[in-house]
């Protein structure tokens, strides 16, 4: 009988240690992700009296699904000369949202023309309320936020860009 129990005790024992040994996980320590600013091209922007420079960028495009859905997602910062132009295959209603965004934005919506037709500016990190263009728009314009007051890029002003 004792050695049935010692058995019994052993085996309850064993499982307990088996077990516990099969939970241990290794403590991977997850570095975060760096995204690096990717230069496609430069853009300008003209005042809309005197059609003179107001500012240029250089640029990263966004022009697939993908791409436009990802946007500046992740990043943790950007140089006030950089911007990302989101590029759409038509004139439509827009409307974008600061899902896993950090930082603040101005959002810049640009009709087919490449005139500038409204503004969402210094929007809210990490937000996802709609940020609506209220009018048609074929290209998106993201820049740091307040960087549009700064300097001076109104409605009525224009866009140009040359993709590398």
């Amino acid at each position: 009988m004792m050695s049935r129990i010692k058995l019994t005790v052993s085996l309850v024992l064993g499982a307990v240690l088996l077990l516990s040994s099969c939970k241990q996980e290794s403590q991977k320590v997850m570095q975060p992700i760096k995204i690096k600013f990717r230069k496609d091209g430069d853009l300008k922007v003209y005042e809309a009296r005197t059609d003179s420079v107001k500012a240029q960028f250089s640029i990263e495009i966004a022009d697939d699904e993908y791409e436009r859905q990802r946007g500046l997602m992740d990043r943790k910062s950007m140089e006030n000369d950089q911007g990302m132009l989101f590029i759409f295959p038509n004139n439509n209603l827009r409307s974008f949202y600061m899902k896993s965004t950090y930082i603040p934005l101005d959002i810049i919506y640009i009709g087919s023309d490449k005139t500038i037709v409204s503004f969402q500016k210094n929007t809210k990190p990490l937000d996802e309320s709609s940020l609506p263009s209220n009018v048609p728009a074929q290209y998106v314009f993201e820049i740091n936020g307040g960087l549009s007051d700064q300097l001076d890029i109104k409605v009525g002003d224009s866009i140009d860009y040359k993709v590398n």
